[in-house]
């Protein structure tokens, strides 16, 4: 799909369709149907940073030949692997069911998380979207290594998580909880950061990062509780840190769905809080300023 670049005079025009007469351009305010029988019936199209955004969760760029066109869109892979992943881990960090510890869905971890949200961050390299290719394949490679540390072939989990001098008692190992907490406080600063970042897209994205940013500070102080031994702090920190994955998980949901309806032509689209508006982009103030004076 092409992109828009700014007039001089603050409208937007295409890039060089001046002499293609089936060219369409798509509005954020299109409804599916009509936008999917322009697609299908365009000899070539464009589509507003909006909608965009609200598609691939990235702002609009530039890139060379037609592969929006030709290829699926990657990024509800990605989500639903990342959605099937955090939702059971939420739930067994808050306890629901008497479930405890999260070793139940290693495989998840490894074929969810890890494949399918790599898989999306690739098809999102391919299509030239570099933020959600950065976060899909980070978070993969996040649940490959959370899901190696629960495996009992790699034994992390069960040969360090307890004392070594003396395991029968029970005992939690400082240096591995110390340790593991600080893996959950980089993840939270590069959530952070990927919250901030998020500002370019949509609130629901931006509140995706916001609740995950919480969830691993909190994950990062049960750890270290439990290496402290203060076990009754320790769990309130997991089910709180489940709580706030489970908005997380929400979140995720609606944005998965909001992405579904518009592949699969509904009649009607679920907002999600456009944000293109907020932060205007370097590219666009630069040709401002480089605009000369009437």
């Amino acid at each position: 799909m092409s992109a828009q670049q700014p007039h001089q005079n603050g409208a937007s025009l295409e890039k060089d369709f001046s002499n293609d007469e089936n060219h369409e351009h798509l509005h954020a305010d299109l409804d599916s149907e009509n936008a999917l029988r322009k697609i299908r019936t365009a000899g070539s199209i464009s589509i507003s940073p909006e909608l965009f955004e609200k598609l691939y969760l990235s702002p609009q760029n530039v890139v060379k030949g037609d592969l929006r066109k030709t290829f699926g869109n990657p990024t509800p892979l990605a989500l639903i692997g990342f959605l099937l992943s955090l939702n059971p881990l939420a739930c067994d960090l808050m306890g629901w069911r008497g479930a405890n510890g999260g070793s139940a869905s290693i495989g998840v971890y490894f074929f969810f998380g890890g494949l399918l949200m790599v898989l999306g961050g690739l098809g999102e390299w391919i299509m030239g979207n570099t933020f959600p290719f950065v976060v899909f394949a980070s978070f993969g490679a996040f649940w490959l290594a959370f899901g190696a540390t629960l495996q009992p072939f790699y034994s992390a989990y069960g040969n360090y998580a307890t004392d070594p001098s003396n395991p029968a008692t029970g005992l939690t190992s400082i240096p591995f909880n110390s340790g593991f907490g600080f893996v959950l406080l980089a993840m939270g600063l590069l959530c952070f950061l990927y919250m901030i970042l998020a500002l370019r897209t949509n609130i629901v994205f931006f509140g995706i990062f916001f609740t995950l940013v919480c969830a691993f500070g909190l994950l990062t102080g049960a750890y270290w509780q439990t290496s402290n031994g203060n076990a009754k702090m320790a769990t309130d920190l997991f089910t709180a840190a489940g709580a706030f994955a489970f908005v997380t998980c929400a979140l995720g949901w609606w944005i998965f769905f909001a992405i579904m309806l518009a592949a699969m032509d509904f009649p009607f689209q679920l907002p999600v809080g456009d944000l293109s508006t907020f932060i205007k982009p370097m590219s666009e103030r630069r040709k401002v300023r480089e605009e000369p004076e009437v």
